[in-house]
């Protein structure tokens, strides 16, 4: 369909049809018959009994293909302009085939691979008849406590905005316009700055400069956007007292008219209708006329615009004008899915002998993510295992299906190769004994989770029971191996949580191990950055699993015993405690730092009873090898503004250990100057390089004026001269290479 036959469709609808292509419900709307309808989901939802339900444009969360056909096929029949229904769904790390959790993701610093599993995402999700996933999350986060950081790229704004345009291609392709076959479209999210809640509450509000907003937050957004992303998804969160949903400044005037943005802006769940709960909005027509004066396009499943927008555009033709802009953009976006001309996308023509959902090869990306995804944090020489060697397996996660995260709506916890499975699959079954040890969680707490409270199950032996069974096999065996972590209900959306250390019961069990002076091997699964002071000092090794997937179990054994070499590097640091939260590392540094030099000036930007620094950095991951960093050189140490010079910078890494293996070699900067305070230093590049044993590699880096852009004190984007240093190494806090070179300004 060409523009002007769009525009023409747009002209022959009425008000009542054009408002309803704003309207997002459910699929049980469809699936009753009309006098149920009206009584159930309408009533539930207030809607106005004299709406149509047959002028809606999208529907939420039905992820079935026979279901898809079924709705579709009664909408249509029913509908005066046959204008096809939307299908979106949250699929956000995988369909079936579940993928690690984004934050896992990133620390495989692999953006070809977590490409690839966002193409896979698309390509299952196609074959159910999905057209839109509320995907790609790029918050950045520096607040552990907060729940959804398990969906965000991490704490870096260079990690989340290639995070943003990968996942972007991957979802889309690489048709500017037309969505090709295979794919579906994505929505990046949550805008803006969600990721930033005031004491890591979710929903909380977000306060922050507009200088921070721009430097840290924003770039993410606008990667997808230059990705061509099609859908945006406005935030819960009120940004400096507006609430995202309702913030003509953010979503006009930065979104569209900056940032350029065509596409269709999507409230999230009842966000319009809460306009009115944050006090911004008197009232459902006033939350209405906010939001459609905030280009919001679609209300995600409330009766706000369904039930006023009619009165506001009546007689009114600034908003008339914005209802119709709305409409082009959905209709649009309609026929970029090609849903004019097949409104099933292919449905009708496949068949289950066809589809590719958890085929082999999707299953091999998955586990190949998961092994890159998983971060060696310590290694006192215990790992890799020898497959003689009796181990103990024990913890609450050591059979676990359940480790798929909270978001995998669509996953099945019986595809899961749970840890038990993936080393038996190596070593033989029944070689190595294995047992729960202790409960996940209280079950006295679990009340706390709300709506999973039924998801942990009343135990029948007692946690002391099971920690007494768990240290009789620890003493007949050679080394522990503990499975431990947080429930998939303690992280995710409302999953806030101001002590995150390991639950009481598996600090018991931990506790008792322990004594008996084994060698531990820690094994920790969750969707954030825990604190694990305790547990690190007393372990010999300690593996961050994350929420790591379908795939994970076997991905951690094949670590555990050395058939795979780990390589992943944090995207997110570690906190030593909860006192240092918020923490990140490319901090600004303060006008009295605290400097190794002057230890224990009372004085100085520091606490008194803890280290600034986190317990393991941004960028940390160990191997089973290890890396010597030999030499740095640039290609110049003066470049001009204006100039298009480019900084080549060319430093020797050295595999000094036994195993071949991937290192993750970063550059960071640090602006010496400039007209706002500069961070200590910021990642501006990296390669993951494969490196054999004994063998040196020479990588080369470009750096542009580009990348030395700032957002000045007067707010505008560009370069500054001056001095700046280059910093190379295996993390933020490793970093032994160091060069410096000179902005200059052209006359």
């Amino acid at each position: 369909m060409q523009k002007n036959e769009v525009m023409a469709l747009i002209d022959s609808l009425s008000v009542e049809e054009k408002i309803g292509q704003l309207v997002q419900l459910t699929g049980d709307f469809f699936t009753n018959e009309t006098e149920e309808t009206i009584t159930g989901p309408i009533k539930k939802l207030g809607l106005n009994e004299n709406y149509n339900i047959y002028h809606t444009g999208s529907i939420l969360n039905i992820t079935n293909a026979h279901e898809i056909i079924k709705i579709q096929e009664k909408y249509l029949e029913n509908s005066g302009h046959k204008i096809p229904l939307l299908f979106m769904a949250d699929i956000i790390y995988g369909f079936r085939t579940i993928f690690p959790i984004p934050l896992a993701q990133t620390c495989s610093w692999n953006f070809d691979l977590i490409e690839e599993a966002a193409s896979i995402s698309a390509k299952e999700s196609y074959e159910e008849g999905l057209h839109v996933t509320f995907s790609p999350m790029v918050d950045i986060v520096r607040d552990t406590r907060w729940g959804r950081v398990m969906e965000s790229p991490g704490e870096d704004t260079l990690m989340a905005e290639l995070f943003a345009e990968r996942v972007i291609k991957g979802l889309q392709g690489n048709s500017e316009q037309k969505i090709p076959k295979d794919k579906i479209a994505g929505c990046v999210k949550h805008f803006a700055a969600y990721g930033a809640p005031i004491a890591g509450r979710e929903y909380n509000a977000v306060d922050m400069s507009e200088h921070t907003l721009r430097e840290v937050y924003l770039p993410s957004y606008l990667s997808a956007v230059k990705a061509k992303v099609k859908l945006v998804m406005t935030a819960f969160n009120t940004l400096n007292g507006v609430p995202s949903t309702g913030n003509e400044w953010l979503n006009k005037m930065i979104l569209r008219d900056e940032f350029k943005f065509a596409g269709v802006l999507i409230s999230d769940y009842a966000a319009v209708e809460e306009l009115i709960t944050h006090g911004y909005a008197n009232g459902p027509k006033e939350a209405a006329q906010l939001a459609l004066k905030a280009t919001v396009d679609i209300d995600m499943k409330t009766s706000v615009f369904a039930n006023e927008l009619g009165a506001i555009v009546n007689n009114n033709e600034q908003m008339m004008d914005l209802l119709n802009k709305a409409v082009y953009r959905i209709l649009s976006l309609k026929n970029d899915l090609g849903l004019f001309e097949d409104p099933y996308r292919g449905l009708k023509e496949r068949s289950a002998e066809n589809s590719s959902i958890l085929c082999s090869e999707h299953k091999k990306t998955a586990l190949m993510l998961s092994e890159e995804s998983i971060v060696l944090l310590k290694n006192n020489g215990v790992l890799p295992l020898e497959k003689g060697k009796k181990a103990a397996i024990i913890g609450p996660y050591h059979d676990e299906k359940s480790t798929l995260g909270m978001w995998a709506i669509k996953g099945d916890i019986n595809d899961t190769i749970t840890l038990k499975d993936g080393i038996n699959e190596i070593v033989g079954n029944n070689k190595n004994p294995f047992c729960r040890g202790s409960h996940l969680i209280e079950k006295e707490t679990a009340h706390l989770l709300g709506k999973f409270e039924d998801k942990i199950p009343n135990e029948r032996i007692s946690n002391d029971e099971l920690i007494e069974e768990a240290v009789n096999l620890a003493k007949d065996s050679e080394i522990v191996i503990l499975a431990l972590g947080e429930s998939i209900f303690q992280s995710g959306e409302g999953g806030s949580r101001t002590e995150i250390t390991l639950p009481k019961p598996q600090q018991k069990l931990f506790e008792a191990i322990k004594k008996l002076n084994k060698q531990i091997i820690t094994i920790i699964y969750s969707g954030r950055p825990l604190i694990l002071t305790d547990v690190e000092k007393h372990s010999d090794a300690l593996i961050q699993a994350w929420f790591p997937g379908i795939m994970g179990g076997k991905a951690l054994a094949n670590i555990l015993y050395g058939i795979s070499n780990p390589s992943g590097k944090l995207s997110m640091s570690f906190p030593r405690s909860v006192g240092q939260i918020p923490i990140y590392y490319n901090e600004l540094n303060t006008g009295r730092p605290d400097l190794p030099e002057n230890a224990f000036y009372r004085f100085a930007s520091r606490y008194i009873d803890e280290s600034n620094k986190p317990l393991f950095s941004f960028g940390y991951g160990l191997s089973y090898t290890t890396y010597q960093y030999n030499s740095v050189s640039l290609n110049k140490k003066l470049i001009r503004q204006n100039s298009h010079d480019e900084l080549i910078i060319t430093v020797e890494v050295e595999n000094t250990g036994d195993y071949d293996g991937y290192e993750i070699v970063q550059l960071y900067i640090r602006d010496q100057f400039g007209s706002t305070a500069r961070p200590v230093k910021v990642l501006k590049d990296f390669k993951k390089v494969f490196i054999r044993k004994g063998e040196v590699k020479t990588i080369s880096f470009t750096i542009t004026e580009e990348q030395l852009n700032i957002y000045r004190s007067d707010l505008s984007f560009a370069s500054e001269p001056g001095q700046f240093d280059v910093y190379i190494g295996s993390s933020s806090e490793d970093l032994p290479l160091k060069e410096s070179f000179e902005l200059i300004q052209t006359s």
